[in-house]
């Protein structure tokens, strides 16, 4: 069992004591499979953006061991083509419930990976996943479009989804730079991974109309600075712009306009967002007002519709209990956990003037 002593970094007044961090490291630590597979919940099933998140939490926790399982499973697991399905049943490899390959999933395991190396200091680690990690990125980077978004996905039978998702690409650009960060640690410069992360940081500065819109959606509004492609003037502009819009005071961040409906992962993902552009007071305060989702098992209810003052859907998911435990930990100054989200140690400069 996880004790307190080993969650004093996830503590944050109003939001977790030690006691109060271990219940929760310990509700992803019953849902995580033997084989190191960490489904959404028991009977649910496992995407791999969201294992891989859950087993980041497990590492801020300093359960560093169960973190590494779940990398090995990626490992075990990974397609040929470098790619991995979007959902397994109950993290069974044997039973993948959707065969689309989707690029943002895919590119994740290099942020994993550098938050465990970071974590851990582990160069075994860091040379039995690198071929993985690279793998997934040369996979990902066949669908980056000339424009520079990365298309969705490929179809079962390898039909490549050109469109792209902002909040997809977002997160690939954080993966590319974590990627470019292990591949310096290695000394195995790629500079046509540096070449794509420009072009893919430029289409999110500055061009919106090459994505698909989904301004809906919450996150389409914090992944980019969540992701690293957005800081400074531009990412208070951005959150303010939009603030009244997506936050429900005292309640979190809404998921889907309009509907009355908050979230907890969306919430902890915009605190972490709120804490990389230097607006911890602000992250904070979120962090307190998602306490209302918590369980009586130390996990979190996925959202809440506050028309009907009902929880929904009636289910305590591993990702969002991750994400939180990420943003406490980034709060709190988790060494880890801010070199990832914080950007420091990753690549900059990787906007170059010919992708004008």
């Amino acid at each position: 069992m996880t004790s307190p002593g080993r969650t004093e970094r996830l503590v944050l007044p109003g939001v977790l004591t030690a006691e109060e961090a271990a219940r929760t490291v310990e509700g992803i630590l019953a849902t995580q499979r033997t084989d190191g597979a960490i489904p959404w919940f028991r009977g649910h099933h496992l995407d791999p953006w969201d294992h891989t998140e859950a087993a980041m939490a497990l590492d801020a926790a300093g359960e560093h061991e169960r973190a590494e399982a779940a990398y090995d499973w990626l490992v075990r697991h990974q397609n040929p083509d470098g790619s991995w399905y979007a959902a397994y049943a109950d993290g069974d490899a044997a039973a993948p419930t959707d065969r689309g390959r989707e690029t943002n999933f895919c590119a994740y395991i290099a942020v994993g990976v550098w938050h465990h190396y970071l974590s851990t200091g582990d160069e075994g680690f860091l040379d039995r996943m690198w071929p993985a990690v690279h793998a997934a990125i040369e996979y990902v980077l066949a669908l980056q479009q000339p424009g520079g978004e990365i298309g969705w996905k490929r179809e079962d039978d390898g039909t490549p989804v050109r469109d792209a998702l902002l909040t997809g690409s977002s997160s690939i650009y954080q993966a590319l730079r974590c990627a470019l960060a292990l591949a310096e640690q290695r000394e195995e410069p790629q500079p046509d991974w540096e070449l794509a992360a420009g072009r893919l940081g430029h289409a999110i500065r500055s061009h919106p109309e090459r994505f698909l819109d989904k301004a809906r959606y919450s996150m389409d509004w914090y992944y980019p600075i969540l992701g690293g492609a957005v800081r400074g003037q531009a990412a208070r502009d951005r959150i303010d712009a939009d603030w009244d819009r997506f936050v429900v005071p005292g309640l979190g961040v809404r998921c889907v306009l309009p509907n009355p409906w908050v979230t907890g992962g969306e919430s902890a993902e915009l605190a972490l967002a709120l804490w990389a552009m230097g607006e911890s007071e602000r992250a904070v305060q979120i962090l307190k007002w998602i306490q209302h989702l918590r369980a009586e098992d130390g996990m979190y209810w996925t959202g809440y519709v506050f028309d009907d003052d009902a929880i929904w859907p009636r289910e305590c998911t591993s990702w969002t209990a991750g994400s939180l435990l990420l943003a406490v930990a980034a709060v709190g100054g988790d060494e880890a956990t801010t070199l990832v989200f914080g950007g420091e140690r990753l690549p900059t400069g990787l906007d170059p003037d010919c992708c004008r």
